[in-house]
């Protein structure tokens, strides 16, 4: 039986290197096309910089840095997906994460997301969980924690 339209949620499949971010469509502003970032001195390999974005500059993230992982290189499918923040800690109220392609609208019910309790993650993580939803399983990000992660960075660097 499907679930009724009360229980559907919209999100955005988030392609990087190996693996996608399920995020709700809501915490998204927009995606934009790659540029490269200016560079921070002494920034962690994580942090790519900042971009020009609607009249601010907004920090640039690699997810799979923030995991501790090889850092993709910026190729002819590199996007920046802006994430509205969700704290009142980054000036700008936004930051970017790099992206391996262009984010997949997706609709979400109980049908087809359940947890998948094949990986698990640290208290102190940028994935919170993973979901499996048909053939994948996509890391739901902790996106206040990224949040805090850039303010903190960028609060010592300043």
């Amino acid at each position: 039986m499907a679930a009724d339209d009360g229980d559907d949620l919209y999100g955005l499949l988030v392609p990087l290197a190996g693996e996608r971010l399920i995020v709700p469509r809501a915490c998204v502003a927009e995606v934009v096309a790659w540029q490269p970032p200016e560079a921070m001195p002494g920034a962690p390999s994580w942090y790519a910089g900042t971009v020009p974005w609607n009249g601010r500059s907004i920090p640039v993230i690699s997810f799979e840095g923030t995991l501790g992982q090889a850092i993709p290189e910026a190729g002819g499918r590199t996007r920046i997906v802006v994430f509205h923040c969700l704290g009142t800690r980054l000036p700008a109220g936004c930051f970017g994460v790099l992206t391996q392609g262009f984010p997949q609208l997706v609709r979400l019910n109980p049908d087809v997301v359940k947890p998948d309790p094949v990986r698990s993650f640290p208290e102190r993580s940028p994935a919170l969980c993973s979901l499996r939803m048909v053939n994948e399983a996509p890391l739901v990000p902790d996106l206040e924690y990224l949040e805090a992660l850039i303010a903190d960075e960028t609060s010592v660097a300043a």
